[in-house]
């Protein structure tokens, strides 16, 4: 029969308790609050969830209690071929606001690796899991003689996890790191600058992630089988803190009273009142005549290169002069030329899907959030209405 090992609690034990119970906290938080990107929340709060519920495994390892329910030995092993993948997810729908289902194509691996921990590894009982957890955190302690089991290619698979897991992070990292240097660069700011709040919140999101594939490369480097997975998992309860006040610093309780305050973010602008009056003419000029809004690769560096200004001073001019940001200007164009379409005789047949396209959507949840956020109806209930 399996042996019993004396609980073992430390500092490091009661790092990560904390870290689990603030992860679920907020998780449970993203999946459900009814604010914001409510597609990126919910890759967010799937990630924190999975991210949680892993280190949960570690805790019941690290502490012995595992020797208690070894049935659940490895259960959350599956998961962590979510996480690079929902992290990648969430900077993406985070910027964009799009979705796709063909996003769901990135859990594939997770997937399969489910379904064969399910056939060949769940099933299997206790005195095989007793094996398989001592080797990994008490190599020390005798281990019980019993059948050789074949898994067949699977076992081979599953020999090479660790480096499977870390070959898919270290990609998902390399491709995050270039969907945020795109957007970046159309804004034509740099990766490190602090102007676009939205970018730079996934910039940190970006580096924590990255932080955790350095510090799991190092560990197994450097400790046999699992022995340094607490360490990772104390790292990790840091960085759901850091999530957790960066969240609690940005809340909309500790902005009241902000409003009476006067903002001075252009105090040391070079703009003069001249140059902007002549630029909001040509502004409106160009936005009437050229319709650059339609296209979908619209950006601030491109408008203010036909305009002849800076983007800077371009995003000044729409702040201070019309009180918009560039993306809530150029959504203001779009839908307008949205409604002119959903309502002319000329395009009756038309989809909305295309004409969410046709006006520089490439989602229809963007363009129906967007439509409706301005219009205070869908597009569809605004074509039905204004038609009859």
């Amino acid at each position: 029969m399996p042996l019993n090992h004396p609980l073992h609690i430390d500092l490091f034990a009661i790092i990560i308790l904390l870290g689990v119970v603030q992860g679920y906290f907020l998780a449970v938080f993203f999946l459900f609050t009814p604010k914001g990107n409510k597609v990126a929340h919910r890759y967010l709060g799937f990630f924190l969830l999975a991210l949680s519920t892993c280190t949960v495994e570690v805790l019941l390892s690290y502490t012995n209690y595992m020797f208690k329910i070894l049935t659940w030995v490895d259960f959350a092993e599956p998961l962590n071929f979510v996480l690079a993948p929902l992290t990648y997810l969430y900077l993406r729908t985070f910027i964009s606001e799009r979705f796709s289902w063909k996003q769901l194509w990135h859990f594939a691996p997770f997937v399969f690796y489910l379904v064969c921990m399910s056939i060949y590894i769940y099933p299997l009982p206790d005195t095989f899991k007793y094996n398989s957890y001592l080797d990994a955190y008490h190599p020390d302690l005798p281990f019980i003689k019993i059948e050789v089991v074949e898994w067949g290619w699977f076992c081979k698979i599953r020999d090479y996890v660790n480096d499977l897991m870390f070959a898919q992070m270290v990609v998902y990292v390399i491709v995050g790191f270039i969907e945020l240097k795109k957007h970046f660069n159309k804004l034509d700011i740099t990766f490190f600058s602090k102007e676009n709040t939205s970018l730079s919140w996934c910039r940190t999101q970006w580096l924590s992630f990255a932080s955790i594939v350095l510090l799991f490369l190092i560990i197994k480097r450097t400790f046999p089988s699992d022995l340094g997975d607490h360490i990772l998992s104390a790292h990790i309860t840091f960085i759901i803190y850091v999530i957790s006040f960066s969240v609690i610093r940005q809340s909309d309780f500790f902005k009241l009273g902000e409003e009476a305050k006067p903002i001075k973010k252009y105090e040391n602008s070079t703009l003069t009142e001249e140059i902007q009056d002549q630029t909001l003419e040509r502004l409106k000029w160009l936005m009437q005549s050229e319709k650059p809004y339609l296209k979908e690769d619209f950006s601030l560096p491109s408008l203010a290169k036909k305009l002849g200004v800076s983007s800077h001073h371009l995003s000044q001019i729409l702040n201070e002069s019309l009180g918009q940001s560039f993306f809530d200007y150029a959504a203001q164009w779009r839908i307008a030329e949205a409604q002119r379409l959903l309502t002319s005789s000329e395009s009756n047949f038309i989809k909305i899907e295309e004409i969410a396209e046709m006006v520089g959507y490439n989602s229809k949840s963007a363009f129906n959030t967007a439509f409706k956020k301005i219009v205070g109806q869908t597009p569809s209930q605004y074509r039905k209405e204004e038609k009859g």
